[in-house]
């Protein structure tokens, strides 16, 4: 059960690995509250800017043409100071002496540890929003920044399957993804690799080997091969395995940051504005400690502890589908 409350003042900040869409998500912020009469505080360089008071005054004119660009217009940081009791008190104090009411933080869930002990140790109230391209947070379809980033790793695919096919060479694509394959198994099937290899699912080699021998045996010269960076060894240690096992001639290209930039595509600037607006009244209904998610269409309110001791695991059907159509 929660009570409404009256909120005259929020801040909003950035926080973890920057992903396509935060800004479309502080816009969604910072205007729904204006719309509900609420003043808004940016806090730059996220909870290491908050600890060094890093804030100013943000309004509408402030986020004007700013739903298409990628980064943040915050900044972002990662902080060792936020995980003292010392750091937290720090920022707190800062809140105060600027009359915040609630706090947004939009990141993942190391974002979100950080906003449960300020809640916790201070009283403020905070609402998380999912801001990570690896989609790995429980309670919620998808996370701000992962449509961009499935797109930006497809056309890297795409190209370079092209170089793929006229040189008749296996290519390794590593992927972001530490502890989840979404973007992986996401890119696999769109792309049309002809194997996955995800964090989730930990597989012999040797059936790596059976897969391009057959593809070979079915008269396919060249094969794509999708790797999320979590996988033990990586794209380096496949690519070094096909070489060693088979001879044939492997190439590995690791995409890294380059699927954090970019513009945001639709999806990412609609999910954000949604998840921004609903996090503003979600204070405004008294509501604090969870994230805000998108399920099936709808928004869902998620305890943030729910968010890093529950598992989102892959799709499994896709899964499926991805070994189906690699014949």
């Amino acid at each position: 059960m929660t009570t409404p409350t009256t909120i005259k003042r929020i801040a909003v900040l950035t926080s973890g690995g920057d992903a396509p869409g935060m800004n479309a998500a502080i816009r969604a912020v910072v205007r729904t509250a204006t719309y509900h009469g609420i003043e808004v505080v940016g806090v730059r360089r996220g909870f290491q800017g908050l600890h060094q008071g890093d804030l100013r005054l943000l309004g509408p004119r402030d986020v004007a043409n700013i739903i298409q660009r990628g980064g943040t217009m915050l900044l972002t940081a990662r902080s060792h100071t936020w995980r003292t009791p010392e750091g937290r008190a720090a920022g707190a104090q800062h809140l105060r002496e600027w009359n915040v009411d609630a706090l947004v933080v939009i990141g993942g869930d190391g974002s979100f540890h950080g906003a449960h002990y300020l809640q916790q140790e201070h009283g403020i109230p905070v609402i998380g929003l999912p801001g990570t391209i690896d989609n790995d947070l429980y309670g919620t379809d998808h996370t701000i920044g992962y449509f961009t980033a499935v797109e930006t790793a497809l056309d890297a695919v795409d190209k370079l399957r092209d170089t793929a096919a006229s040189h008749e060479r296996i290519f390794v694509i590593e992927v972001m993804g530490r502890h989840a394959g979404h973007i992986a198994l996401d890119v696999a099937v769109a792309g049309g690799a002809e194997e996955v290899f995800l964090p989730e699912d930990e597989k012999s080699l040797s059936d790596l080997m059976q897969v391009i021998h057959d593809s070979q045996a079915r008269g396919k010269a060249s094969s794509i091969i999708i790797v999320a960076e979590g996988y033990p060894g990586g794209g380096q240690g496949i690519a070094d395995a096909i070489t060693r096992d088979t001879g044939i001639d492997t190439r590995l290209t690791v995409l890294g940051h380059i699927q954090r930039g970019g513009s945001p595509v639709s999806s990412d600037r609609v999910l954000a504005s949604r998840l921004g607006e609903g996090a503003v009244e979600a204070l405004i209904a008294g509501k604090s400690n969870i994230m805000v998610g998108r399920t099936g269409g709808g928004l869902t309110y998620v305890p943030f502890e729910e968010t890093w001791t529950k598992r989102k695991d892959v799709s499994r059907a896709l899964y499926r589908c991805a070994k189906v159509l690699s014949i």
